[in-house]
């Protein structure tokens, strides 16, 4: 039987189920990836798993998101993570070494492994040819202790390249034409594999740009064949010897089709606030342009600064805008500097940043209300930059360039008329720099198991959960519509990530962009009857962060009920005990307001039994007939109360 990539990395890794879109199959992992926002959560989840050391070929934790110190909280945080490293024998990544999906395929990357990471954007390594998920934390940590990790069987959805990408449009252009077609919903329970012809001009790092925003069309994860692209970056990275073949077989076919000629493609912008608010730059040029960044996880590679560099060579920024420039790396930054590249850049105005997450998840670098920000980062969320009233754009670095060079929204094409500028071709360093000197590496087991955790004030305790109620009248405290994210449920930005390792004290700022008296009108009803939220399409998109569930459960969240979910945070609720359920009919949203009270009896023998259940709005003597798709598995550890007390059950 011909296969194509995605199914011989699934086939490789298989431990249980059958490998039939919908059915749950669990995989096994062979390497994890957690980075600080949150990583803290997963090793106090670790610990709380009695963990001992690692049983993952390779676990890798990253400071890269909080590296802002206005105070102790996220140098603790950092202590602590140390400090979990060394005990339970994971390499740790110092703050100011790197973003971690960069650093990660440039360090631990391999073709043909899984790596599940505590990040959505962990699929950016499906550029080497791997099988790499974004999960919720808590699954990140059985990976650790060497348990499978489950999802539903993908769709595989295949897209041809072919052609070859034009002067002035490069990768980044590529996945906002995908989301242009298909929505932030487009690739919910699918797989998406790039392969054809068009491959052959695409770079590994280019490949990771594409990749790292499959997780914004909602995908399970993107995957490219390992081939002589991603053995001429293994071979850069001075990695040679990892490199694998991995291609499709010939006649392999997909569930999906679609076709991309990239010759055909133009510069694309996705407005403000959705990744998938995707025009063509030309339709919007002219529009002022107060902020430019240049960097994130969504466009890391040495290339995506140096054609900025190139760009703005002998050229001042305008002067009404704040060029930043985001290093995704050390070693990168570095081939900057050797390259004279950083020195062009910051000759052109730029504000050179510490090498980390930052503006992307809002930890500086927070827009004026109500001004432009052009961003090459993956997200534009509403307040997602730390500024609530925030006008952000997603482009590539070509476009960010041409604005920051102008002062508004230009089409990069038009600088040969306008600047006088070519595109540029740029040579780049055959062989990279390495440096692993902010790379710990794990100590030895009968050192590590002397290692006390060291504990700041601000770390706390995983909360302990009940099990699922049989009985549920609460409450529906709040009602939003579609496609909300993790953002806008679980804030990020200096003001609130800093007690990512404190989730009492988290929880205040649960919805607080939406509703500001969520958090307080929750504790209200905690201890009486718990509440109930409701929602409308896509859920809980974006980030993979836990918090967004622990958060509102340590609340008293019992139940969501939404039109449908998104993958990631929908797993999450299971993982916590929260039990998720849809509407059967799609108009009983309407008809649900916030404020009523809902009463679901027998829950307990509903969800074991079945996958229907009824619930009764006692506030309009109305009842809704709702479902679940939670497997045997999920609703075991929905009883339980969550994955920990699940994992407890079954290990005694």
């Amino acid at each position: 039987m011909a296969l194509n990539v995605a199914e011989k990395l699934i086939t490789s890794h298989l431990v249980s189920g059958t490998m039939a879109p919908g059915e749950e199959i669990a995989l096994k992992i062979d390497q994890t990836l957690t980075q600080d926002a949150t990583g803290t959560m997963v090793m106090l989840e670790l610990e709380a798993l009695g963990l001992d050391r690692t049983q993952a070929e390779v676990s890798v934790q990253y400071v890269d998101h909080n590296l802002l110190q206005g105070d102790e909280k996220n140098a603790e945080d950092h202590d602590f993570l140390r400090s979990a490293c060394q005990r339970f024998g994971i390499w740790f990544s110092k703050p100011g070494n790197g973003v971690s999906h960069p650093t990660h395929m440039q360090r631990f990357g391999v073709p043909g492994k899984s790596l599940v990471g505590s990040d959505s954007h962990t699929p950016a390594a499906g550029s080497l040819g791997m099988l790499a998920m974004g999960v919720g934390g808590i699954e990140v940590a059985t990976a650790v202790v060497g348990r499978p990790v489950s999802i539903r069987m993908p769709e595989i959805w295949g897209v041809r390249l072919s052609g070859e990408l034009p002067p002035w449009v490069s990768a980044k252009d590529v996945v906002l034409e995908m989301l242009r077609r298909h929505s932030v919903k487009g690739g919910v329970g699918r797989i998406i594999e790039y392969y054809g012809p068009g491959l052959a001009g695409l770079t590994a790092m280019d490949r990771h740009v594409i990749a790292n925003m499959g997780a914004e069309l909602g995908a399970t994860t993107t995957v490219f064949p390992s081939d002589e692209r991603v053995h001429e970056f293994l071979r850069s990275e001075q990695r040679e010897d990892d490199f694998v073949e991995i291609l499709a077989d010939e006649g392999a076919d997909y569930d999906i089709d679609e076709q991309i000629d990239l010759s055909s493609l133009e510069p694309l912008i996705a407005l403000p606030s959705a990744p998938d608010n995707v025009v063509p730059v030309s339709e919007v040029a002219g529009q002022p342009v107060e902020q430019v960044v240049i960097g994130s996880s969504a466009n890391p590679g040495l290339r995506d600064f140096a054609i900025v560099a190139a760009i703005l060579k002998g050229r001042q920024a305008h002067a009404g805008v704040s060029l930043d420039i985001n290093p995704t790396s050390r070693p990168i930054l570095q081939d900057l500097m050797k390259m004279g590249s950083a020195l062009d850049l910051i000759a052109s105005g730029a504000r050179l940043h510490q090498s980390g997450c930052l503006g992307c998840i809002g930890m500086g670098q927070a827009p004026a209300v109500g001004r432009n920000s052009l961003r090459t980062m993956p997200r534009n969320f509403p307040g997602r930059s730390g500024t609530n009233e925030d006008s952000v754009y997603l482009c590539s670095p070509e476009t960010g360039a041409a604005a920051a060079l102008t002062g508004v929204i230009t089409d990069p094409r038009e600088l040969p008329e306008k600047a006088g500028i070519d595109y540029p071709e740029l040579r780049l360093p055959a062989v990279a720099t390495v440096d692993v000197a902010m790379l710990e590496a794990p100590l030895a087991p009968e050192e590590a198991r002397g290692v006390e955790l060291v504990r700041g004030s601000n770390i706390v305790s995983l909360p302990e959960f009940d099990e699922l109620a049989d009985h549920i009248h609460a409450p529906v405290l709040l009602k939003v519509g579609d496609d909300i994210s993790t953002d806008t449920i679980m804030p990020a930005g200096a003001r609130v990530l800093p007690y990512r390792s404190n989730i009492p004290r988290i929880a205040d700022f649960v919805y607080d962009q939406l509703d500001s008296t969520y958090s307080e009108r929750a504790k209200e009803v905690r201890e009486e009857s718990g509440h109930i939220l409701v929602g409308g399409s896509n859920y809980g998109q974006g980030s993979s962060r836990e918090h967004a569930v622990i958060a509102p459960r340590f609340l008293g969240l019992r139940a969501v009920i939404a039109i449908s979910y998104a993958r990631i945070h929908w797993q999450n609720l299971a993982n916590f005990g929260v039990l998720a359920l849809e509407f059967a009919d799609a108009d009983d949203y309407e008809r649900l307001q916030q404020g009523d009270v809902l009463e679901l009896e027998g829950v307990r023998e509903a969800i074991a039994h079945g996958h229907e259940m009824t619930a009764r709005n006692t506030s309009r003597e109305e009842s809704y007939r709702l479902i679940h798709r939670l497997s045997d598995r999920q609703v075991d550890m929905v009883l339980a109360g969550g994955l920990i007390p699940w994992l407890r059950d079954h290990e005694q």
